[in-house]
């Protein structure tokens, strides 16, 4: 009988729940030139890293990373006016108020592009998404207000800089994936047939809440659940897991967790460690050999001084990120 319960107990308590494996960290980048600091999204575009600020509402960067310190290179672009997405007003109103304090009415969060090498980034503070063509001039997505709607009546999307937070496009162009960052997080697709972006059936393929208990290195105290970026790799979608330092594989279809690895172990060290009592990692590139995590650290010192972004470099895990536990 007492083996049984314990057996129960092992598992039904998350106390005795198994640790997730920990990537290694191979690297460690400070990033250079960002007028806005700041870094909030990456990108791999034909092996080529870019990254956006969500202060700067006209500068795309590419990563010079030819040296330890990497260069962000400003790209100048024309953003045309932000089409109605169907986002309240009210919440609209209040990313215009902020933006007078700190830049950045866009709150440009993630950025993506598709093999042909168009960048995607989207809006936070619009719940848009702009391409940047490789030629050409920027443009809005004509996304319906439905992908917004239908969001909202999920739970998504109710709250102040709670909107999209992260994006992910497939090779081809015509799927594209956004993350609803909290309270709720959610997890939409949209898709291109026949040259317009829709919806088949629900957009919204994940929608919850709850809790998270953040590493015992951050006191181990709850906050809520997020997503922070995503990133597509080899038919399955990776999200980036701020509050919880973790880095999780999930089902195209439903969003269903299928494997977590942690980063906190190498990330939490005490000379990288900040003062501010939330995870900041804000990006995410996912490739066979590893992960590129960015940092937005908000301007604020780490425990070794360090004020510019960060980009970290971890190892893929040794089974590869497709392994089964």
């Amino acid at each position: 009988m007492r083996r049984w319960l314990a057996a129960v107990l092992l598992i039904a308590s998350p106390a005795f729940a198994e640790p997730l494996p920990q990537l290694k960290m191979l690297a460690e980048h400070a990033v250079d030139g960002m007028v806005g600091g700041n870094l909030s999204g990456l990108a791999s575009c034909n092996g080529e890293l870019w990254t956006v600020s969500d202060r700067d509402d006209g500068l795309l960067y590419h990563l010079n990373t030819s040296a330890a310190v990497w260069k962000a290179e400003a790209q100048v672009i024309q953003v045309p006016p932000v089409p109605d997405s169907g986002l309240p007003l009210v919440l609209v109103s209040m990313a215009k108020a902020l933006a007078v304090v700190r830049g950045g009415s866009l709150d440009f969060e993630g950025v993506t592009c598709d093999a042909a090498g168009n960048r995607y980034l989207v809006s936070e503070g619009y719940a848009s998404v702009l391409q940047v063509p490789v030629s050409g001039a920027p443009n809005w997505l004509s996304l319906p207000k439905s992908v917004v709607e239908q969001a909202r009546a999920s739970g998504l999307l109710h709250n102040f800089n709670a909107i999209f937070e992260g994006i992910s496009i497939n090779p081809a162009g015509d799927q594209l994936w956004l993350a609803a960052e909290r309270e709720k997080r959610g997890l939409l697709l949209v898709q291109r047939r026949q040259g317009a972006w829709g919806c088949k059936g629900s957009c919204v393929i994940l929608s919850e809440e709850g809790k998270e208990t953040m590493p015992p290195q951050m006191g181990a105290h709850q906050v809520s659940k997020d997503f922070s970026d995503i990133s597509l790799f080899e038919g399955k979608l990776f999200t980036l897991e701020r509050a919880a330092y973790q880095v999780c594989r999930r089902n195209l279809q439903n969003g269903a967790v299928e494997r977590c690895w942690s980063f906190a172990n190498d990330a939490l060290v005490p000379a990288k460690r900040y003062a501010q009592k939330y995870g900041l990692a804000e990006a995410l590139v996912i490739d066979k050999d590893g992960a590129w995590i960015g940092v937005d650290n908000n301007f604020g010192p780490r425990a070794d001084g360090e004020k510019r972004p960060i980009v970290w470099r971890f190892a893929a895990p040794k089974e590869g990120w497709s392994a089964t536990p």
